[in-house]
């Protein structure tokens, strides 16, 4: 793509940008309208980036030249986009209506997908209302899901942005869902810690049944069961999410509460499926996760079928190419004025990095230019208090502020000159343009500012920035968000030409664990000594 006129026009009008400041960019009121769009309720502004309409102009002709609308297509068509493992790109498929059609490998997979949310629908239902008992004839209260990265990161930032929703809450009580991910065994502690095995689910999430730290801490809880209940229990308090039926049963759990997804879903993408929406609709009921999955598929349809002019997905992805290759700006900052969102970096730092962390294109050939970005970010306010000021007067972070007209919690306190809401959004409007303005030494002199402080308290602007506005955070809206920065990451990659579904950078640390796995084993069992590993190397394992 950096071959193309198209590319190269950017690149010769970077000059022009730098000559700007948002300050003067800010003053044109016609810009600043046309640098909006919205839909169904999501508001984005993104008049506080470096850009003019001509940038967005230029962009648009980068969408053509990469043939940005084709590949959307073939997503959405099933085409093995994913070349490098020969696979379909559909996890549209699963939020879809249940009469949409929707091919990989000429086979419709709507209807297995429907299949499967029956599935959970009922097997929910039954868990929810005290018909479905444990060893002791109790009435089960509590999940943990076991999964690692895709399994857990997303299905976490959904749970912990419904759970102070009214509606969302409401159906919950008297519940808990808990997430152990780390194999590390304090997680495992955590985790488990004031559950009684006796009201406790145990989710497993592994489509392969042989992911090595899950399996471990699958083991782990199995035991705590089994040390407790008897082994005859793991059938009543074990479910699978995975498509290994055979280790299933082998584990001890009936492969009948076993539930599936495809080859066609990536990990990161795969909080719309089983792995996502069994656990969480045993928390919150099936009618709330629904409402979560229609949210998603509202921002399909507009991404797949709305004018790039108009199209947030497309509009946020060409921004971020624009700030990551051609302003030389390597991270994204997120946050969100909402403390319900709080899981919401933690989830775009894997969605984002492991799919757009690429040095080669999707060809194979080294990239002539910087992809990817370093995503970041804390809840405000609580960030403003730990990295803001790196941003305001060190480097230049692009950022994604997210804010909420309804509050999940209103509360308003007599005598206060605005409710806690309205306190918390007055920083949501405040930062972008402290970000954009800045404050010269001039208006510090007509402040009275001793001399020696001015260069201290100097702030110059220009740092870019964008907007969401969401009119309420339900599951709807949170569907709708997870959705919006799933299909913005595509468009990045599909600009930059790699594939931004596959993820062999995890692969290599994981094959050299499995030979410190074996040395440990043999200086612990055996007493031998470390050998066939790098001096530095060497002398961790034996302090180890």
């Amino acid at each position: 793509i950096s071959d193309t006129d198209q590319w190269k026009a950017l690149q010769a009008h970077v000059g022009a940008i730098h000559k700007t400041h948002l300050r003067d960019l800010m003053a044109d009121a016609d810009r600043c309208k046309a640098m909006t769009a919205e839909f169904e309720g999501v508001h984005l502004d993104y008049s506080r980036q470096q850009a003019t309409t001509e940038t967005i102009d230029k962009l648009f002709k980068l969408a053509e030249a990469a043939k940005l609308k084709e590949k959307i297509e073939k997503m959405f068509n099933g085409d093995k986009i994913n070349s490098t493992e020969n696979r379909s790109v559909l996890h549209v498929a699963l939020r879809a209506p249940r009469d949409a059609v929707i091919h990989s490998d000429g086979v419709n997979v709507v209807p297995e997908v429907w299949a499967v949310i029956d599935k959970i629908k009922q097997f929910s239902e039954t868990f929810r209302s005290g018909s479905w008992v444990g060893a002791t004839g109790k009435p089960l209260t509590n999940v943990v899901s076991v999964g690692i990265g895709g399994s857990f990161l997303g299905p976490l930032f959904v749970h912990t942005a419904l759970q102070t929703d009214p509606e969302a809450a409401e159906s919950a009580k008297g519940r808990q869902l808990r997430f152990l991910a780390n194999v590390d065994p304090v997680d495992v502690a955590r985790s488990i810690k004031d559950l009684d095995p006796e009201t406790t689910l145990v989710v497993i999430v592994s489509k392969t049944f042989t992911t090595a730290e899950t399996m471990l801490n699958a083991r782990t809880i199995k035991e705590w069961i089994v040390s407790s209940l008897g082994p005859q229990a793991v059938s009543k308090h074990m479910i699978a999410v995975s498509t290994n039926l055979k280790l299933v049963k082998e584990f001890g759990i009936d492969p009948n509460n076993a539930f599936g997804f495809w080859d066609w879903v990536g990990g990161r993408y795969s909080v719309c499926s089983a792995v996502g929406v069994l656990p969480l609709s045993l928390q919150y009921g099936f009618p709330i996760v629904q409402k979560f999955l229609e949210g998603a598929s509202s921002i399909d349809n507009h991404f797949r079928t709305s004018s790039f002019e108009k199209n947030l997905p497309v509009l946020l992805g060409l921004l971020s190419v624009w700030n990551v290759s051609f302003l030389g700006y390597p991270a994204r900052a997120i946050l969100p004025y909402s403390q319900a969102l709080e899981k919401l970096a933690p989830h775009i730092q894997q969605l984002s990095m492991e799919s757009n962390g690429k040095g080669v294109s999707i060809d194979g050939v080294r990239l002539p230019y910087e992809a990817g970005e370093i995503d970041f970010g804390e809840p405000g306010t609580n960030g403003q208090h730990s990295f803001y000021q790196l941003i305001h007067q060190g480097r230049v972070i692009p950022c994604d502020f997210i804010g909420v007209i309804k509050s999940q919690q209103p509360v308003y306190l007599k005598g206060e000159a605005v409710s806690n809401h309205d306190e918390l959004m007055s920083n949501f409007f405040a930062q972008p343009d402290a970000l954009a303005y800045g404050k010269t030494p001039e208006q510090l002199r007509s402040e009275n500012v001793s001399e020696n402080l001015i260069p201290h308290k100097t702030f110059q602007g220009n740092r870019p920035s964008l907007s969401f506005l969401l009119s309420s955070l339900s599951a709807y809206e949170i569907g709708q968000l997870l959705a919006i920065y799933e299909h913005r990451i595509a468009v990045q990659g599909f600009i930059w030409g790699i594939n931004s579904f596959d993820q062999w950078g995890v692969e290599l640390g994981k094959s050299l664990a499995s030979q410190v796995r074996k040395q440990l084993h043999a200086s612990r069992m055996e007493g031998k000594p470390v050998e066939g590993f790098n001096p530095s190397s060497a002398s961790l394992l034996a302090r180890y």
